[in-house]
């Protein structure tokens, strides 16, 4: 029987094709790398067998029940935004587009929160939740062409990140298809145990996404914009550092390096000789756009030129300094009431100002948020000029982010021109965005430099503490240098890949590198013997026999505390106890979304194998293996040590919410709980 007979026989209810034109709109996702084969003529590589659309989570089922018996790879997609190589299909894949599923399930207005299905698209969504008088609050760039579903596969960050935090920080709920075609709710659980958190950000590896219950906000019925001029990226930076650790939450947080603000006033002053007033140049459009090249022809050249000597443009770029470039911009915008939005932009304008900024009034604020999604289709002709562009986001905590910035920058460089801007800050620490562009005499030579440059900003990223991805995911393009990252982690990930897809059907060849990590059997460093604080980034770190109330004293010693309620659990429990009760006492998740209790940690398995995650503000390199410890009773192993959040006097404004904290754990959820414990609890 054919291929396509068996899956018609299989899945007669289900709307199906494996036309010509169907398998090249599915033989991809938006990963630049592919963009340079394409300019070349190679649109036929990577042709799915068959295309297929589910209207149901009983339908996906289904398909995925068919794929696991029959051993065919299986591919859910979107809306096909990503950037990072997650859809790379072969003549055998099954491509399951759920974009079908995109029904509005419920809505409550008390908690606020919505059950939505993970087909439906970004900016429909918003829209109708702003006429029922609610946001979710996540705006991502790519809004107009991504869904709910890939915002959570993908551990998504959106443009109201200051305020709102990321799809992780939104998540109620979610229903997956997982193992060999069950459908299990999966619900969120402030002190754990939380099987959430791993399946945010899987890639599609460890089940399909069907639909999701998130946490609403009513509309904001104000804003407050402001920007500003720094003298450097660094004091803007510093500004912002203060802004979040003083309890500030602007919902949008922007600071453009010298040059990326050099190049949108030069696009302001062409859009206002030019009347247009459509297209942002900030950078992720300026680069991505060409500056100015729209296809073959004499500018064509002239970039392609400049690009082949990106060494020499970066060099001028610096030499002219920040000085000559009048130095790099900040755009604040604060959401919430009339009163407490200005009062808020009153305090982060001092902060701003004692950081040697110089207003610049609110235009530039207003002019990104009109023109915020205009950033999302500018790739084309940079490609249509023979050169290429891409971006990377990385993040790191305060203290290591100039190291960050000036490795991941240097090591690019050598390869590419570079700007920068930060877009996604947090108490402690913040997402460096490069944006980058380059060019050689042929697709092959391309493709080479392409790739070059990507290994040495990830090694660079890796080598200066920071975290790989931020808010785009892994993909193809950063798994190869994941064991770097989260060493036995991988191998973690790939026992919980065993119990939610032991067919090994899932999206086969993304997230996950297909060697073996060298760095999973490097014994670790020893846990410090007494509290260790990073006063830059808030951090404390800790031993996992560190009792509370030691830690508490050290903190209080600098004015410091960890906000835990005493009156719910003891000083005297242990670090490691404590989380593995769930940390009774912490501050509540919800209340402030943006911050978080753990940034990073280590901890012996049961079978003594020693696993390292580490501190970052957020990260988006697969599942967040901390679930594995929060709340689950020492069960996979015990922490060794933790990067604690510390608190200074000034707190953030609490957003309130009546989502349960602590549902009940279901009889199918903690099955799924045992297999997943019992996977991680003997990896080696």
């Amino acid at each position: 029987m054919s291929f396509e007979a068996a899956i018609a026989r299989a899945l007669p209810g289900i709307p199906r094709s494996a036309s010509p034109v169907d398998q090249i709109a599915y033989a991809r996702d938006l990963w630049p790398r592919h963009h340079l084969a394409v300019t070349e003529g190679r649109i036929a590589e990577h042709r799915p067998g068959m295309i297929v659309w589910p209207s149901s989570a009983e339908e996906v089922a289904q398909v995925v029940r068919f794929c696991a018996d029959e051993g065919l790879p299986l591919v859910p997609f979107g809306a096909g935004s990503g950037v990072c190589g997650g859809v790379l299909p072969d003549e055998r894949t099954v491509v399951l587009d759920l974009k079908r599923l995109s029904r509005r399930r419920s809505l409550d207005r008390q908690a606020p929160s919505v059950e939505v299905e993970a087909g439906a698209l970004g900016i429909r969504f918003e829209e109708e939740l702003n006429a029922e008088g609610f946001t979710l609050g996540h705006f991502p760039s790519s809004i107009l062409c991504s869904t709910v579903g890939g915002w959570v596969a993908a551990r998504s960050a959106g443009q109201c990140s200051g305020l709102y935090g990321k799809i992780e920080d939104m998540v109620a709920s979610l229903e997956c298809v997982v193992g060999r075609g069950e459908i299990v709710r999966f619900d969120r659980r402030a002190r754990g145990p939380d099987l959430t958190p791993l399946l945010i950000g899987s890639e599609g590896v460890l089940g399909v996404v069907t639909a999701a219950t998130l946490r609403l906000h009513p509309a904001p019925p104000a804003r407050a914009f402001a920007a500003f001029s720094f003298p450097s990226v660094e004091a803007g930076w510093d500004a912002m550092r203060a802004m979040f650790q003083a309890g500030l939450r602007p919902a949008v947080s922007r600071l453009y390096d010298p040059f990326d603000s050099f190049m949108a006033r030069l696009g302001a002053v062409r859009r206002q000789r030019a009347h247009a007033g459509a297209a942002d140049e900030s950078s992720e459009g300026a680069a991505a756009r060409g500056h100015g090249a729209r296809g073959p022809g004499a500018g064509a050249a002239v970039l392609r030129g400049l690009l082949r000597a990106p060494g020499l443009l970066n060099q001028i770029v610096d030499g002219v300094g920040s000085r000559v470039l009048r130095g790099a911009t900040l755009i604040l915008i604060f959401e919430g009431t009339a009163r407490a939005s200005a009062d808020d932009l009153a305090r982060a304008a001092a902060i701003a100002e004692r950081g040697g900024a110089r207003p610049l009034g609110e235009e530039p604020a207003r002019h990104w948020l009109a023109h915020r999604y205009s950033v999302s289709y500018r790739q084309a002709p940079v490609f249509m000029a023979g050169a290429f562009s891409d971006t990377m986001e990385v993040a790191a905590p305060w203290s290591r982010l100039d190291g960050l910035y000036r490795a991941v920058r240097g090591a690019l460089g050598r390869h590419v021109f570079v700007m920068a801007h930060l877009s996604h800050a947090y108490p402690d620490g913040c997402s460096i965005y490069f944006t980058f562009a380059g060019s050689a005499p042929s697709v092959a030579a391309a493709e080479a430099k392409y790739d070059a440059a990507w290994r040495a900003a990830l090694d660079a990223a890796i080598d200066a503490g920071g975290t790989l991805s931020h808010h785009h995911g892994v993909g193809r393009s950063k798994a190869p240098r994941l064991g770097a990252e989260l060493g036995l982690g991988v191998e973690v990930i790939h026992a919980l890949r065993g119990v939610f897809d032991p067919a090994g059907v899932m999206n086969p060849g993304n997230l996950l590198p297909r060697e073996a990590p060298s760095a999973a059997r490097r014994p670790l460093p020893p846990p410090p013997a007494a509290p260790v604080l990073d006063g830059d980034s808030m951090l404390v770190h800790a031993a996992g026999t560190a009792r509370l109330g030691e830690i508490e004293r050290t903190l209080e010693q600098r004015g410091l505390t960890l906000a835990i309620d005493f009156g719910a659990t003891s000083p005297e429990l242990t670090l490691d106890a404590w989380i593995a009760a769930g940390a009774p006492g912490a501050p509540d998740p919800w209340s402030d979304p943006v911050d978080h209790l753990v940034a990073g940690f280590t901890a012996r398995l049961a079978s003594g194998a020693e696993l390292a995650v580490r501190p970052a503000p957020r990260r988006a390199v697969g599942p967040d293996l901390f679930a594995l410890f929060l709340g689950v009773g020492g069960r996979v192993g015990a922490i060794t040590s933790a990067h604690l959040r510390v608190h200074g006097a000034s707190r953030s404004r609490a957003l309130p919410t009546a989502l349960p904290r602590q549902p009940s754990l279901r009889e199918d959820e903690a099955a799924w709980l045992d297999a997943a414990v019992s996977a991680a609890r003997g990896v080696r």
